[in-house]
């Protein structure tokens, strides 16, 4: 809390009224505007006197003083918001009406914004619910519908990092000869479950942590869903989720084994399961030792490609692992990026991430590095054969590279201003896997319709 002598200096010249709010002598909410005067030295406030008797303000109780300030901005919404808020009981003196702050809060845009401030207030509302509840005999907590809810406790739009490795491993398969429809449907389904049980695995121990009550700056792409920490779901409703979701991708995992080759689907889908575990739970807590980026390689990369082509073929395919590259790299940037807004409560936690361990010229060298070696994968690969030649379309993809990058340069200590570009990550990993599919499919017509392809479509 600023020290009342500063706080009080900062309210002359920039606010032109104060409301004084407080209840009236029959508990009715009352608040009217008046002039005044701050004089910091002494630590007070001079409130002009209120005319009428029903709007004067009382001076045996405490009373709430506030000082706002906000401008519009037509088609936009605001900005320069900010205000002080003074609580203290009132005294007349020479015909005014004198305040003590005893106790102070206050926001300004300009120095805190509106997210975070948003953010650190959780604990107080918190608080204030609970109070509410104990004192009314009735459960008070936040409440989202049944819809909203689960799009936002399993984070489902971060889907496509399942969809896309799923979908590169089944088209490999397909131009190599083998294609059902319905184990791929199954495939798509075990891995979209065992993803939603890492999500919602990873806000079950990132609140035991504490690292998501210590990050006061969470965006669209980061810090998590929040939906423990705000009351919205308890954790042991969240662990039953995760439970859910895990037995589900389990149990069509066993029955993919069971029908299309036990051993190696069991090994892949085990490690599967084992790293989305122990990416955030104890004891290994990955994420926590600066591997997480690994991790999410090896899962969303070779593990889901893999295993999609094994369910296809029954067998194994060094062009499938070698296709799935690209795509792991781009989706474990996904990751790093989104790590650096949660730097500072991921660094209270002890949650030593890559970008907590480095500093910001080699957090941006390395996205710059690695995002380089994805495209130049793709190039080799297409040229060499190793992968589908129509394969190549994907270096379409290479522009959504370059706001991310400048976002890192520009926007590194900027949580909010970088979201934008944290989405143009997403974005990048979607459209080079989809357009690594297309480029399969392409091979695949041109197989199909041409009796000897030209090399360029093989």
């Amino acid at each position: 809390m600023t020290a009342p002598t500063e706080l009080l200096g900062r309210i002359e010249g920039n606010f032109t009224h104060a409301v004084i709010a407080f209840l009236d002598h029959e508990g009715y909410p009352m608040s009217v505007a008046t002039g005044f005067t701050i004089v910091p030295e002494r630590g007070v406030v001079v409130l002009d006197a209120v005319a009428g008797a029903e709007a004067s303000p009382p001076l045996d109780r405490e009373v709430n003083v506030v000082f706002s300030h906000i401008r519009p901005q037509p088609g936009i919404g605001y900005d320069e918001r900010r205000y002080i808020s003074l609580w203290g009981t009132l005294h007349k003196t020479d015909g005014h009406l004198e305040l003590v702050p005893e106790r102070t809060q206050h926001w300004d845009e300009q120095e805190m914004s509106f997210f975070e401030f948003s953010e650190r207030g959780v604990p107080q509302a918190r608080r204030y619910m609970d109070r509410l509840s104990a004192e009314t005999g009735t459960s008070v907590r936040p409440r989202l519908s049944t819809g909203w809810l689960f799009l936002r406790a399993t984070r489902l739009p971060f889907l496509s990092a399942t969809f896309v490795p799923v979908a590169l491993g089944v088209a490999v398969a397909a131009l190599d000869g083998h294609w059902h429809w319905a184990l791929a449907i199954l495939t798509l389904i075990a891995a979209s479950c065992v993803h939603l049980g890492l999500n919602v695995a990873n806000d079950v121990f990132d609140t035991l942590s504490g690292a998501d009550a210590a990050n006061v700056n969470p965006t669209q792409f980061s810090g998590g869903s929040r939906v423990i920490l705000y009351g919205l779901l308890s954790l042991r409703q969240m662990v039953a989720l995760m439970l859910g979701f895990y037995a589900v991708g389990a149990g069509i995992g066993l029955y993919l084994a069971i029908s299309r080759g036990f051993w190696p689907l069991f090994g892949i889908g085990l490690a599967g399961l084992f790293i989305s575990v122990f990416y955030t739970a104890p004891p290994f807590r990955f994420v926590h030792r600066g591997i997480g980026e690994i991790c999410v390689f090896l899962g969303f990369g070779p593990i889901m490609t893999i295993g999609a082509y094994f369910v296809q073929a029954k067998a194994w395919s060094w062009e499938a692992i070698y296709a799935s590259l690209p795509v792991a790299i781009l989706i474990a940037l996904v990751l790093y990026v989104n790590e650096v807004p949660d730097r500072p409560g991921d660094a209270k936690a002890g949650k030593r991430t890559l970008p907590v361990r480095w500093t910001k010229p080699t957090v941006i060298a390395v996205y710059a590095g690695s995002a380089a070696t994805a495209f130049a994968l793709i190039l080799i690969g297409a040229i060499t054969g190793a992968i589908a030649r129509p394969t190549i379309i994907a270096l379409a993809a290479i522009p959504l590279a370059l706001p991310v990058y400048r976002g890192l340069q520009e926007f590194y200590e900027s949580p909010y201003q970088l979201m934008p570009r944290m989405g143009k990550g997403v974005q990048l990993h979607m459209a080079t896997g989809l357009l690594l599919v297309v480029g399969y499919v392409i091979a695949i017509i041109a197989s199909h319709n041409i009796t000897n392809p030209p090399f360029f479509l093989r």
